[in-house]
């Protein structure tokens, strides 16, 4: 699926968007460069936002503006990978543009179903699944859409019970 498809179903939010993400490493090449930097001991200026990740940041302010709470958690393993690190570094942009975020240690999520993939969940409405391949980066037909109720309830309550459990992003300390 083209990000078309994703832009199209955010703004047509009215709402909620909600994002699982359940991976331990990531590989997609637009953060290529930002993670060699980090590795190489760059870290993100709070002070300066326009250095921020854009153009995501400017569009989760643009849908946040419009009502729609955006929440994302995160399920990790413990102690974290190292991109896992980078990202909890730079997480902080998110939370600025008004995501909630919260993370989940795997081990307390033992009980829990989840299905197969990473996904958004759009007002109740629709999922989109976030394809992988084992390496961390898009699968070819990376992303699905699905809107039957039976998918819509397991990612809706998959999501609400992490995100019962799960930790806030500022009271969330990396081990």
């Amino acid at each position: 699926m083209a990000t078309d498809d994703f832009l199209e179903l955010l703004n047509g939010s009215k709402h909620s968007a909600v994002h699982m993400e359940m991976r331990d490493v990531y590989a997609v090449s637009d953060e290529d460069e930002g993670f060699k930097r980090w590795k190489n001991g760059h870290r993100l200026d709070e002070g300066d936002r326009e250095s921020w990740w854009r153009p995501w940041l400017t569009l989760m302010q643009d849908t946040i503006a419009r009502g729609v709470v955006v929440r994302r958690a995160r399920v990790i393993s413990e102690p974290v990978t190292e991109y896992i690190r980078y990202e909890h570094s730079f997480t902080f942009t998110n939370v600025a543009a008004g995501e909630q975020v919260r993370w989940l240690p795997r081990r307390l999520a033992s009980d829990l179903a989840f299905p197969g993939n990473d996904f958004w969940l759009f007002d109740n409405t629709a999922v989109m699944f976030n394809v992988w391949t084992g390496d961390g980066d898009w699968a070819e037909n990376g992303r699905e859409i699905r809107t039957e109720p039976s998918v819509i309830d397991l990612c809706s309550s998959s999501f609400e019970a992490v995100w019962g459990r799960a930790t806030p992003h500022a009271d969330y300390h990396i081990i």
